[in-house]
């Protein structure tokens, strides 16, 4: 009886045989058998079934349920049913990794989204997430494609309707996580503002929600997926959980008491802080240690080189945020009241981040060897170790005096010089050059220069946008240091240094009402006087008498400023006072300025 029901059963091999068959009859009742016993995990059947049917098949199985084409079986009258199949099959394809990054696939992303804004697509909007969210994973083409396509639109518009705590919600969160992860937030702003605000809006609402509820249940899971024996993509995941938890929550997320049934050991509150600390310098130290074999050892030019290094800089992304989030935790200890972080935690906690800074230093040593300068690999990686050197300047202090001209010369991907590189150091910078040692340290490896020309991009007419304005003013307080040990130093610096830095801080001045910012203009402004003349500053051919009178008017009206805002600014005007006094038989027409 059982070997007559086996044979009556439908195989693989007769799926095999109706997909491939000449009429569209065979081949839809193929898939349909597909849907029936092909399972998500069979990954090799899969492929088998995907190269009987073929892309073509497939197209314009899609185009049918959409009403866009025909199949010559049924007709209009079986579009809905060929919908929902043909997005089916192909979710179930894109569970394999190959299938869901071929060109094919990435094409039918606008098609897919298309379908989802339409009435009929409503029934399969699962099936269509899932698909997106298989092939954005699975290729950069992809999420290139959903975002080219107006992905992040439907998006926005529909995650307010989905059923907290569905599936659907859950793929839905997944895919923007990607999105945001893969894309420069500055794009997606500048393309989806209004949209991020539809997204914003979600995110505050699950912030107004009892701390009782999902926010608890989160932060126990992730504590005990971290402290069991699981596999490391499940690890993994739960770090992906907890990096957003902490964007939505804030930082002090990770230190919330968490209650247990067991009043007598209730679960220390810093354990989800450490779990997450401790798993994140794991996963650094090994991708990061793998990202190095795949691009200085591995076969290049390869797809799948190129997609593994790909996977494998995302995730680092995420374990660099978590412990970024950290250091701001940390930095933050002494302001928050009833902080719940004691001298031992702390103490944990420095151990484990020095440990982390040196796998960075060492991955940033690895790629200067191999005389690699730019990626946002290496961008990242220098603004993680700023963060850090922001509220430990002296540690790593050997390692990173022998990588500090390195790390300034560290592009992003889309970067045509280093600037953002600059910016993430200038914390560390600035309190270094407080010091005279600092100083000859920064100008023996050139970095002087790197921090004169990132103050010309920041102040001047270009179109550099950074986080935080108080960049400027340490850019402006380091290159100040520098020049005001200029002799002790032997700073050398060039005509183009500083005739770029003189025309932005005429854009600077001009563009501000703010007097200390003037002062601070003018200040650096005296100081550079000290290494040129009127003379050769107007035979420069990229620099004018307009320029330079303006940088007069600059110095005539700080000098003027005395005593007017009290002791504000005073040590500034003692720096330009001092400086009119040793260069203003060279700069003979400034004197027209002050007598005006």
């Amino acid at each position: 009886m059982e070997t007559t029901q086996q044979e009556q059963s439908p195989n693989l091999e007769d799926c095999l045989k109706l997909l491939k068959g000449e009429r569209d009859e065979q081949r839809l009742a193929g898939l349909l058998l597909v849907t029936k016993f092909c399972k998500a995990e069979d990954h090799s059947s899969l492929r088998r079934v995907y190269d009987a049917v073929g892309p073509r098949f497939l197209e314009r199985l899609l185009r049918t349920g959409m009403g866009k084409g025909t199949v010559t079986s049924g007709g209009d009258n079986n579009r809905d049913a060929y919908l929902c199949l043909s997005v089916t099959v192909l979710a179930s394809f894109c569970r394999v990794p190959e299938i869901a990054s071929l060109e094919d696939m990435v094409l039918k992303v606008p098609l897919i989204l298309e379908a989802m804004s339409t009435r009929n697509g409503s029934s399969v909007l699962e099936e269509c997430y899932e698909f997106l969210y298989l092939v954005s994973t699975a290729s950069g083409n992809g999420i290139i494609k959903f975002y080219e396509s107006g992905g992040i639109r439907i998006l926005a518009s529909q995650m307010s309707s989905m059923q907290d705590g569905s599936h659907l919600m859950e793929i839905s969160i997944k895919l923007l996580q990607l999105i945001l992860s893969r894309m420069s937030l500055e794009i997606i702003q500048n393309d989806y503002s209004s949209e991020l605000l539809v997204i914003a809006q979600l995110l505050d609402a699950l912030r107004l929600l009892p701390n009782d509820s999902w926010s608890y249940y989160i932060r126990i899971g992730i504590i005990a997926i971290l402290q069991n024996r699981v596999a490391t993509a499940e690890r993994l995941q739960a770090l992906i959980l907890a990096e957003s938890m902490v964007s939505i929550s804030g930082e002090d997320w990770l230190i919330s008491q968490v209650r247990t049934n067991d009043a007598q050991n209730p679960t220390p509150a810093d354990m989800c802080l450490l779990l997450v600390l401790e798993q994140s310098r794991v996963e650094i130290a090994v991708l990061l240690n793998e990202l190095a074999y795949l691009k200085y050892k591995a076969p290049q030019d390869t797809s799948t080189t190129a997609e593994a290094i790909f996977s494998k800089r995302r995730n680092v992304a995420v374990a660099y945020s978590l412990v970024e989030k950290i250091i701001k935790l940390i930095s933050n200890v002494d302001e928050n009241d009833g902080n719940l972080l004691d001298e031992c935690t702390l103490t944990k906690l420095i151990c484990q981040l020095n440990e982390t800074i040196t796998v960075v230093l060492e991955y940033l040593e690895d790629a200067r060897d191999h005389q690699q300068r730019k990626g946002d690999d290496l961008l990242a990686s220098v603004r993680i170790i700023g963060s850090y050197l922001a509220e430990v300047p002296i540690a790593c202090e050997e390692k990173v005096r022998v990588l500090l001209g390195y790390m300034l010369s560290v592009e992003g991907e889309d970067e045509q010089s280093p600037f953002y590189s600059v910016c993430f150091l200038l914390p560390l910078l600035c309190q270094i050059t407080m010091e005279l040692e600092g100083c000859k340290t920064l100008a023996s490896c050139g970095g002087h220069k790197a921090v004169l020309d990132c103050l010309s991009k920041l102040i001047g007419s270009y179109d550099y946008i950074v986080e935080d304005k108080g960049c400027i003013f340490l850019a402006c307080d380091t290159a100040m240091n520098l020049l005001l040990k200029k002799d002790k130093v032997q700073l050398m610096l060039d005509e183009l240094n500083f005739v770029d830095l003189l025309k932005a801080l005429v854009y600077w001045s001009e563009n501000t009402d703010d007097m200390s910012s003037m002062m601070m203009a003018s200040s650096i402004c005296a100081l550079i006087f000290d290494y040129t003349s009127e003379e050769a500053l107007l035979n420069h051919p990229d620099f004018n008498y307009s320029t330079l009178s303006s940088l007069y008017q600059l110095i005539v009206r700080c000098l003027a400023s005395s005593g007017q805002d009290g002791n504000a600014d005073m040590d500034l005007w003692d720096i330009v006072s001092a400086g009119f006094s040793r260069w203003a038989n060279r700069y003979p027409h400034i004197r027209e300025s002050l007598n005006k």
